[in-house]
């Protein structure tokens, strides 16, 4: 309305005539500007109070259409994650997940005697460890940080890389990696069998006592799959309690699935597309160098990719990124605002096929101080109350 009112308004009736083609032009203007006003109406972000009632409507019809790239595949709008069928009150079920539990417990599968699952997947750190990288088998360190084990069931591939295509394979990589646990599945199957404490709670699970890798990997990812998110304020939100975000999380929401771009990668009610991407952090060349994806295929395309990771429990998860360099969720936001970093071949690298090419969803996004404030807030409006399972008071003996 402020261009408008800058246009003086027009009195056909007046006794002094003015020049016709006068007229037609300020017509013309008139009816552009109301043109540019509907326009604008239209494009620009609706208005916090509208912002609310679609997104907390508890219906995903209400909400504004998201801002996705051609590009982009097997979308599924972010949500409320769906029930698991775990059959929690099936007596087999429990004893396997009893079983699982004493298991991701036990350092006994470790080579020192000394490492359980549970040493890196800690429940009072986001079932993860809270380092930049894990700490293993006397004492090595890896190159990658700890994933946490939260909502896994709801995960299609595993590890960074997506070298494991179910959870039995990630454990016993785990297990038998040198600078990990640091002990060969045999002699793990071995050592379980060698403790009769062991022997009643593999035959409530299985209906037999024989204690074999297959069974010991089947207990451990039951139990695993069991360490399930609970509700966060973002879920209770979407499903009708308009309290339980402010309007500067709601707004950062709205960023998240517009202007942030972040749905691009970050869509399902996991937060993840379950796919990998090169976002310019292989350090190719350089101290922290990590190819990514292309250990697992050898494909230069691959080469700096990683899986997009969950955003459920991110205020549980520090520090981030697949090195875990990067301590602050502002800091990644400013990066991501960047465009994130560009790598750009030096001399003897012109001609190298491997060089990594940034995935082309990440451009300069032009987020405002206070825009970039607002999708950190809305970020953190995904962590809930940390599901915690407390340690066994005793294990087998």
């Amino acid at each position: 309305m402020r261009i408008i009112k800058s246009i003086p308004l027009l009195d056909f009736a007046s006794p002094y005539p003015i020049n016709a083609m006068k007229r037609i032009l300020y017509i013309i203007l008139l009816i552009a500007c109301f043109g540019c006003q509907n326009k604008q109406s239209k494009s620009d972000s609706y208005s916090i109070i509208e912002l609310k009632a679609r997104y907390g409507s508890g219906d995903l019809k209400q909400w504004p259409a998201p801002q996705l790239d051609t590009s982009v595949q097997d979308f599924q709008e972010i949500g409320s994650l769906p029930p698991l069928n775990l059959a929690q009150d099936d007596s087999i079920y429990k004893a396997k997940r009893l079983l699982g539990k004493l298991l991701f417990y036990d350092p006994r599968l470790s080579g020192s005697k000394q490492i359980a699952c549970a040493s890196c997947h800690d429940p009072d750190l986001g079932w993860a460890d809270g380092k930049r990288v894990a700490h293993g088998h006397n004492r090595a360190t890896g190159e990658r940080n700890t994933m946490s084990i939260l909502n896994i069931a709801y995960v299609t591939s595993f590890f960074w890389d997506g070298r494991a295509e179910t959870l039995a394979e990630q454990a016993r990589e785990a297990m038998e990696n040198p600078i990990e646990m640091n002990q060969h599945m045999q002699v793990s199957v071995k050592s379980v069998r060698e403790i009769p404490g062991y022997v009643p709670y593999f035959k409530q699970a299985f209906g037999e006592s024989e204690i074999s890798s297959e069974k010991l990997l089947e207990a451990l990812a039951v139990f695993e799959k069991s360490i399930v998110s609970r509700k966060s304020r973002f879920d209770r939100f979407i499903a009708g309690d308009t309290t339980q975000l402010s309007n500067d999380e709601v707004q950062g929401l709205h960023l998240f699935r517009t202007k942030a771009r972040c749905i691009n990668c970050h869509h399902s009610p996991l937060f993840s597309d379950g796919q990998f991407h090169d976002l310019g952090l292989s350090y190719y060349g350089r101290k922290y160098e990590d190819l990514g994806r292309y250990q697992v295929t050898k494909k230069a395309e691959d080469v700096g990719k990683f899986r997009t990771p969950s955003l459920r429990e991110l205020a549980h998860t520090a520090p981030y990124m697949h090195n875990g360099l990067f301590p602050h969720l502002e800091g990644i936001i400013n990066m991501y605002n960047a465009g994130m970093v560009s790598l750009k071949p030096n001399e003897a690298q012109q001609k190298d096929s491997l060089f990594p090419v940034k995935s082309e969803l990440l451009r300069p996004l032009e987020l405002t101080t206070l825009e970039q404030e607002q999708l950190e807030a809305f970020l953190l409006s995904l962590s809930s109350t940390i599901y915690r399972e407390p340690a066994p008071d005793q294990l087998p003996q």
